[in-house]
Parts: structure tokens; sequence; C-alpha cells
């Protein structure tokens, strides 16, 4: 509600406030109201000493002084004044009544009034109601929030991670505080920068902290907001959006996740006159068309630049590619630190060794990550967020949360164990991979049990050797329930392990050229239409010849993989059995214990996490529940 409805409002209230009190003040005797024959009859009685006579009323006075109203009846009553003179009734013939001139002027101007109020709360909601509405009024104009110079309190002290993207940046903060400096040489700055990276890097936070340094307006907007169901209002809303940075210049639009409106044209629904395609357009010439947009500087966010439009990446428009990757190691710590500012951290909490064992984990994972082990620490009515609050909320984040109210029988629990202990030992001794951090048999998500892996570094591509040893590793368990329960025996928790195993079987053979027989090629090229994410389907250019050789091929790297972790699993038989028996006594085990099974002993009790060393209690990286791995590196489920 706008300022003048306020006002309309307000004026309202305050007359209807006057008219009551001004007809509270006009207060009379108390008067009884009596039947029309009472009336008579008191009349002939002679107790009326005075009657006022109006249109349908009659008042007046008893004898006695009490006071009396009555209604006439509709019929004419031709006796009443013979009657009320014969009786010496004082009789007062009254004047039809007025209204006062306060009264009639608030009933004249009411009206008007309530049709004013209702005319302009109906044009406000047409408008948008005020709140970034929708109405009709406000189609072709922009949704961008603006926040002002003040209002922006984030600074690269917030941003952390992602050392070479704010260097790349940093001139754009020092051109909006100091342009001079670059026009005095004829340096133009860039009129765009995109910002691509994946999910959760940290590319809208950096934008903020752009604004936040240069102390200038910033404007922002989704890409999908300037789509709507009628054709035309996208571009408008891009007309409008530029009109009201000018008017702000210098100063920012950030528009986020812009591969919603920047596709490429030509293959999308409608071809060249559908709605989105008439807002890139729009976006295109506005920001390097006829008419220059000088102090507007355009910071755009994706996470698929491959389906934008090469117009859209020029230099001119996008001149820059900011690419913001994932954190590494210090880049990981960093991050920690600058969450941890918000949450009281006990004195053990060790950022760097947290940092070490959480690698692939973009920004918005360790904050989630801090926030996880906050919720631990309150459900445990503490006051400072532990090591130990860290660790639970990096097994949940991994691994999924605990099911310890899924009831197992002892035989399936039993099975589970040997396919966990087969995954672990497997993995243990195959060459160039992770190092096995943690087996546990407790439910955790959707699977029964999970090994996982902490790989000692950050890793940036995978050697065929390592990729061999992955897939010896996601048949341990298979081979272990062959090994123990027979082949009948065998369950199909190891359906999600074979597909994964398949999956890189097959990549290395056509994508990665990791097959002798079949050479570098590229067998399998992903490809479909841009408007639909060139995502939809594989083609395949080979005859079905080299079709059946890659499929020889890849049951040739299986079969391998397959006997070389039988072979392992049948010479460590002795430590399957162990490590079956450690996880049903223990359900967790750790990297302390899987090592002194390895040696051959009985492993030791668990360890509080407090008394573990630098070396043993590092987080490791895993995959969800479900088997797929969007964090790190892999585990295995079952």
């Amino acid at each position: 509600m706008n300022d003048m409805t306020k006002n309309v409002v307000l004026w309202l209230v305050i007359a209807g406030v006057l008219y009551v009190v001004a007809s509270s003040l006009s207060t009379q005797p108390a008067t009884a109201d009596v039947p029309y024959s009472t009336f008579i009859s008191r009349v002939e009685a002679g107790k009326v000493q005075e009657a006022k006579i109006g249109e349908s009323t009659i008042t007046g006075t008893y004898t006695d002084g009490g006071q009396f109203r009555t209604v006439k009846p509709p019929t004419l009553d031709t006796n009443l004044m013979p009657t009320l003179i014969q009786n010496d009734v004082n009789v007062v013939g009254l004047e039809p009544q007025r209204q006062s001139f306060l009264t009639q002027l608030f009933l004249s101007v009411l009206p008007i009034l309530l049709i004013l109020a209702i005319f302009i709360f109906f044009m406000r909601q047409m408008q948008g109601g005020g709140r970034g509405g929708g109405g009709p009024m406000t189609f072709g104009k922009s949704k961008a929030k603006l926040l002002g110079e003040d209002q922006i309190k984030t600074t690269f002290a917030d941003v952390a991670g992602v050392e070479e993207a704010k260097e790349e940046v940093q001139e754009l903060v020092e051109f909006l505080r100091d342009p001079a400096k670059f026009q005095r040489l004829g340096g133009k700055i860039p009129r765009g920068v995109l910002m691509v990276g994946s999910p959760g890097t940290g590319k809208t936070l950096l934008a903020k902290a752009i604004a936040g340094e240069a102390k200038v307006p910033f404007f922002s907007i989704s890409g999908s907001d300037f789509v709507e169901m009628f054709v035309g209002v996208g571009a408008s809303r891009v007309r409008d959006m530029f009109e009201q940075a000018k008017k702000h210049s210098p100063c920012i639009i950030f528009i986020d996740e812009i591969d919603a409106v920047g596709r490429s044209r030509g293959a999308g629904v409608g071809g060249g006159h559908d709605e989105r395609e008439q807002t890139l357009n729009q976006l295109l010439v506005e920001m390097d068309g006829f008419d220059g947009n000088e102090g507007i500087i355009v910071i755009a966010a994706t996470n698929r630049p491959d389906v934008l439009d090469p117009a859209l990446l020029r230099p001119g428009r996008f001149d820059r590619q900011v690419t913001v990757p994932l954190p590494d190691i210090r880049g990981r710590e960093q991050v920690l630190k600058v969450h941890m500012r918000q949450v009281p951290i006990a004195d053990d909490v060790e950022p760097a060794l947290i940092a070490r064992g959480t690698p692939g984990f973009s920004g918005a994972d360790l904050a989630n990550l801090v926030n996880e082990a906050a919720l631990f620490a309150a459900r445990a009515n503490k006051r400072m967020v532990s090591m130990e609050e860290f660790e639970k909320a990096k097994d949940k984040i991994l691994m999924g949360a605990e099911r310890r109210s899924m009831v197992m029988n002892e035989k399936e629990k039993l099975n589970t164990a040997f396919h966990e202990a087969g995954h672990a030992i497997v993995g243990r001794l195959v060459p160039e991979h992770d190092p096995v951090y943690k087996v546990s048999i407790i439910p955790r998500g959707r699977a029964l049990g999970v090994t996982m892996y902490l790989p000692e570094e950050d890793k940036y591509s995978q050697s065929k050797r390592g990729l061999e040893s992955s897939i010896c590793s996601l048949f341990g368990g298979r081979i272990a329930e062959e090994m123990t329960l027979g082949f009948d025996g065998v369950t199909t928790g190891a359906s999600n392990d074979i597909e994964r195993a398949t999956k890189l079987a097959r990549a290395m053979v056509t994508k990665w050229g990791l097959s002798e027989k079949m050479g570098p090629l590229a067998y399998e090229e992903e490809e479909g239409e841009v408007f639909l994410g060139k995502q939809v389907g594989q083609r395949k250019h080979m005859s079905e010849q080299t079709a059946e050789e890659i499929d020889r091929e890849v049951r040739a790297i299986i079969d391998n993989c397959y006997g070389r972790a039988k072979e392992i699993l049948e010479r460590n038989r002795d430590k399957l059995e162990l490590m079956a028996d450690a996880l049903m006594q223990y359900e967790t085990i750790d990297a302390d214990q899987i090592e002194d099974i390895m040696s051959g002993h009985k492993p030791r009790p668990p360890k509080d996490w407090r008394d573990q060393g630098p070396g043993n209690g590092a987080a490791a990286s895993g995959d969800s529940a479900s088997g797929d791995d969007p964090i790190g590196g892999p585990a295995n489920t079952h």
C-alpha cells in the first residue's frame, strides 16, 4: 500500500470517529417506547401532559414527568386530535428533522471517498501489489532488485578459496572506484564478466562482494525472471532494467543462471520467434549496441557455459570468463575459517585437518558441514562445537543419516559385513587406489553398508591403473558374497557396483582411449538439441563390427579386473573373515582397525576420536548412499 492510499484510509477513519463522537454528544433523557393503544388509554385517563406529533412518531411527557415515545399506525386516526384536546393535552407539531451541516457534509463526501479508495486500491493491484507483484500494468517492468551502496555488507574478506577469481575481478572494483585511471590511457573496462563454475562454488557471493567493495548500486535478477508466457515481455524487462541501471550509473547488474535466457538460438521450439530468443536478442543489443551503456557492468553466473549463445560470449559483451573452481585444500581451509566465524568453535577443532579430509567439497558443501556440526552440538546441549560434531556431520553428509531403527536379521547383517569387507580388502591392496578410511554396516540412506575411501590429495585426473583398481574394488563385495555364500547365495546388493564398474570400463574404451586394441578414438559422442541442454542422447558413429569389438574389449576389462579381485580375496580369506567378524562386533571400523586386520592381528577396540592423531582422524570423501559420487572420491555401498 503506497502513501496516498494510506492517507485516504486514515482520513476515512478520522471522519468516522468524528461522526460517532458527534452523534454520542447529542444525548437526550431516557425515553420509554409504548404501544399506540397504551398511549390513547393514558391520554383518556388524563396522564399525558404534552404530546409532540411528528410525521410517524409521537413523543411527549407524562404528568408525572416521564418521557414516552410511540409510533403512529399507518391508518389515519381522525379521533386523535379531538381526544387530545378533550383531555387537556398540550399538542405540539414537529417540523421534519433536518441534519446538521457536518452530518450532511460527511454523508455527501463519504461515497466519493469510498469510490476513490476502491479505485486507488484496484489500480495498485493492477500495478503489481507493491512487492514484486505481477499485475498487468507491470508485465514489461524489470523485476531486478536494487541494493543500495549501504545495503551490501559483503566484501572480499567474506569470499575465500577462489583467490585467482578474486584477482581477475579486482580491477572491476578499481574501475568503479576510479574510472579515470583507466580512461586516461584509452583503456576500456570489460562490459561483462561471465562467472563459470560448479554449483555452490561462490559465484553469486563473489559478484555481491564486487559491489560491496566498489560501493555502487547492485541490481540482482535471475535469468528466469525475464521470460513469461506473453511474447515481448522479456525484451521489455531487459530494456527497463538497463534504463534503471543508467539512472544509477556506475552500477552492477548481476544475472544469475543466465543459461535460462542465453541458450543458443535457432534450435528451440518456435524457431527464431519464441519469447526466450527475443529476450536474448534484446540483451545482446543492450550490452553492445548503438546506444552505449557506460558505467554499467554486467556480471552473469552459470554452470552451463556450453549451452550459451556464441554472440553472448564475444568481446564487447561478456569480455571475460572467470572460472570459479572447487577450492583446493588451502581454499577449503580458508572457507571453513570464514564460516566458523559465526559458530563457537572448541579448541580441538583444526580447519586444516577437516579441509584435508573433504576433497571435492564446494563452498556451499563446507558451509553445510559447519551448520550440521552446529546442529549436532545443539542437540547435545553443548556450548561449543568440537571436532566430534564435525566428524558426525561429515559422515552424515557423505554417507547419509544413520538408520539405526532399521532391523536386519543376523544372516543379512553377516552378508553385508562380508560384502563391505570385500570392498575394503581389495581397495586396500590394489595399486593407485585411495586408502580405505572407514567401513560400516550401519544402514545409511538407501545403503545397507558403506565402504569409504580417503584420497590423500586432490586429484584432477586418473590413470588407467587407477581406473582398473577402482573396478576391482567395486567387484570386491560381490566376490566376497560368492566366496562365503556360494553363487546361489549372491544377493542383489552389488547391482550399483556392477553398474558403476560397467560405466567405467565402457568409458575407458569409448571416451578415454585407454584400450590398446581400440586405440585413442572417441566412439560415442553426446549430442542433442541445444535447446534441450545438449544431453539428449548418444549417437554411435561406428559400424556393427566395431560395436561388437568394443563390447568384447569392455568385457575383457571387466573379466580381467574381476579375476584380479577374486585372486586377492582368495589369498586373503583369513583377513576377510577377520574383518567381517570385526564389523559384526563393532558395526563400524576405522583406518587403525583396518590396519590391524591387514597385518593379521585382531583389531583393537575403536578409539575415542579425541585420542586419534592427525593422520588417523582425517575426514574422508565418499559418495552418497545411492552410489553416485557428487562430492568426492568413490565409496562402495551395499
